[in-house]
């Protein structure tokens, strides 16, 4: 079944918990001691309706607090679709959360509050989902009920949005308005009868018709070999496949490739999925491949099409979103975890940190401080292979590791 991941941003209060709980509500998707628990809190809290934000909030800190502080991953299905949704914190100083539960995802939900309209917490949230190259996002604007389901407070907000829109480098995204109640239930999994001005679909109707094609983003084909396959059975004796998965576009029995970093070239034989042989690896496929010629392919290398080479280099510029505490300064040296590899790398310049409400750059800048994002130069101890995130989204993206603590500091996008 078809795996659709989605990440949601909005500022505190605009309900993304209570939005999701609602989806998993209508979808029959919670457990009944999970709806029992749900009722029994929303109880002893006082409310006189159920408080669905209790399904995702799981943290004391969130249920008391009435906020989401860290990334949840919440797994449903359909009867079309499985989903995952990252319900991810809205406040400026969860920047990083947010981009950790967007970094994978190929749509998104922004909910904006019906009374308070576009607010900067907004143009942060769109900024990201832009800076990710999130090709389908949903403009959710929450709490209808509140507003008397006022077709001319939606439209307002709407043409806002569009305003906001304007500002955007990533012109491929398809925005879609809906207005919502995620506590009463207005057009999230079924229509409304209260906004019959509104003549588009329900948000869950929306998600199920998205169609992998369309929200994938389609770049060339790169195949990091993960493992090299040696059965040495007497059926597969001189058997040597290398199994991976393909990103961007397809691969077929026959292409001319080239194996990176080498350069060594020569044609794919076979494609196999479990036992069975294709004659094509579409995009997003765990395959196994087989070359014509026997050359040497270790865990790491990267298999391409001839003519359609990757950048190859010791040195790129990238965003970065800073996740540590401790600042990242000019001369700092980290571990570039690029797909398989890891290469250690040095903070050659740090040209300007980025305002991601829209507001513009900061050039005078000499570190980076946790949640910030700006545009850094890194000097590699070896080459890499990649490409612009603009063009490829998963060979241009990369994570940096502290060499010291071995923990995860910073997430970055290729230029």
């Amino acid at each position: 079944m078809e795996v659709l991941k989605i990440a949601t941003a909005g500022s505190v209060d605009d309900g993304k918990s209570t939005l999701i709980g609602r989806i998993l509500y209508d979808t029959k998707s919670l457990t009944t001691d999970k709806l029992e628990a749900i009722e029994k809190t929303s109880k002893q809290l006082g409310y006189d309706y159920l408080d669905f934000s209790l399904a995702t909030d799981g943290l004391v800190a969130e249920r008391e607090q009435g906020i989401t502080i860290d990334v949840a991953h919440i797994y449903f299905s359909t009867a079309k679709k499985s989903y995952i949704i990252a319900d991810t914190p809205g406040h400026i100083e969860y920047t990083r959360n947010m981009v950790t539960g967007a970094s994978t995802s190929q749509a998104a939900i922004i909910l904006i509050d019906a009374r308070k309209g576009v607010i900067e917490q907004t143009h942060r949230h769109f900024f990201i989902n832009n800076l990710l190259r999130i090709k389908d996002i949903v403009v959710a604007i929450n709490k209808m009920d509140l507003v008397d389901y006022s077709e001319e407070v939606y439209n307002k907000i709407k043409a806002d949005f569009e305003e906001l829109m304007s500002k955007r480098d990533y012109q491929d995204q398809k925005i879609t308005f809906i207005p919502v109640s995620a506590l009463k239930g207005d057009n999230v999994v079924h229509l409304s009868e209260n906004t019959p001005w509104y003549h588009g679909e329900a948000l869950l109707e929306h998600l199920e018709k998205l169609d992998k094609a369309d929200i994938f983003n389609v770049g060339t084909p790169r195949f990091p070999v993960q493992y090299v396959i040696r059965p040495k059975t007497e059926e597969f004796h001189d058997f040597r496949g290398y199994a991976g998965k393909v990103y961007g576009g397809n691969l077929s029995v026959g292409d001319d490739i080239v194996v990176l970093p080498t350069q060594t070239k020569s044609k794919i034989k076979e494609i196999y999925f479990y036992d069975k042989k294709y004659d094509t690896a579409s995009r997003r496929s765990s395959v196994t491949i087989t070359l014509e010629d026997d050359i040497n392919v270790s865990r790491g290398d990267m298999i391409v099409k001839e003519g359609d080479l990757p950048t190859i280099d010791k040195q790129f510029t990238a965003n970065v979103c800073w996740m540590d505490s401790n600042a990242l300064r000019p001369g700092g040296k980290y571990i570039v975890q690029h797909g398989i590899n890891k290469v250690l790398a040095k903070v050659d310049q740090i040209h300007h940190k980025i305002h991601p409400d829209y507001s513009g750059i900061d050039a005078d800048v000499s570190s980076l401080s946790m949640n910030d994002i700006a545009t850094v130069t890194f000097k590699l101890n070896k080459p890499i292979f990649y490409d612009q995130f603009k063009n490829h989204r998963t060979n241009g993206s990369f994570i940096l590791i502290d060499t010291q603590s071995n923990s995860t500091v910073g997430a970055g996008f290729i230029q």
